[in-house]
């Protein structure tokens, strides 16, 4: 399957959660209800696209870095309906459909050659969980992000925080630590049955553990001081620039060159 005919789901999924926005925006409930509908066929023309690469390569796509931006792209888009029809937070369902948009654009303007060969080191059964449980890990760690930044400008402006969205904070932070720490986990089996060691320090590993770090001091730091919220918000923004270092940022650090995670970038 050429790239090209990523245009065609991207510019539907594209639409659908465009939709799904506006009829949210709506009091109607009639209206209302097909921000499901939209929503949901959004979502299932991003599987579709998934499904179809997947068959056409003959290889799981998570090999590139464009291919870990469609991952998180679908895995947002859920996270984000997922949340909407639990809490029914409007601004953070168009929070995900918003970077779900940003990441398929970028696709979109920087197609990429698909190559169905995979490297022997990616030739294992921990290839596919490992990288899955990050990119999840990822999408419900973004969304704590926004959450924590709508908060800190709420208390900055409006000098107060609503609850309900510290407890989103929390649960999207649990949930993404969940998997983060699965995705270390597989991981390592994964480096031992590839190169023989369950660490090395590579500068990616090193990277992942000290994301794991931040977001395990957030969740103490929540436990022991319960009553404070601008700290516990901070290191949760801070974090998360972290992930984004540990993501793609370390690819172009000098140190990584030799990193054995440099084929994620290619």
């Amino acid at each position: 399957m050429e790239w090209s005919n990523y245009a065609i789901f991207f510019f539907s999924s594209s639409l659908m959660f465009s939709l799904a926005m506006l009829a949210m925006m709506n009091n109607n409930k009639r209206i209302n209800d097909t921000t499901h509908l939209f929503s949901v066929i959004g979502i299932l023309f991003l599987i579709a696209f998934v499904a179809i690469l997947w068959i056409s390569l003959g290889r799981p796509p998570l090999k590139t870095l464009g291919e870990t931006r469609l991952w998180y792209a679908l895995f947002l888009s859920i996270i984000g309906y997922v949340s909407y029809v639990k809490w029914k937070y409007k601004w953070f369902l168009v929070y995900c459909f918003g970077m779900t948009f940003l990441f398929l654009l970028l696709n979109y303007l920087k197609p990429e050659m698909h190559n169905k060969a995979l490297m022997p080191a990616l030739q294992s059964i921990w290839f596919v969980p490992h990288v899955i449980v990050y990119i999840i890990a990822y999408a419900f760690l973004a969304g704590a992000a926004i959450v924590a930044i709508k908060g800190l400008i709420l208390l900055k402006y409006r000098n107060k925080l609503e609850n309900k969205i510290i407890e989103l904070a929390d649960n999207l932070v649990y949930l993404g630590y969940a998997f983060i720490t699965l995705g270390l986990i597989f991981g390592a089996l994964w480096a031992k049955e590839a190169w023989g060691n369950y660490w090395t320090w590579d500068p990616k590993e090193t990277w992942a553990f000290i994301t794991w770090l931040g977001y395990l001091v957030y969740i103490h730091y929540r436990h022991s001081h319960p009553n404070k919220i601008i700290g516990p918000l901070w290191i949760l923004a801070f974090s998360f620039v972290i992930l984004l270092i540990c993501w793609f940022g370390i690819n172009y650090l000098p140190s990584a060159q030799s990193s054995v995670h440099v084929y994620s970038g290619q």
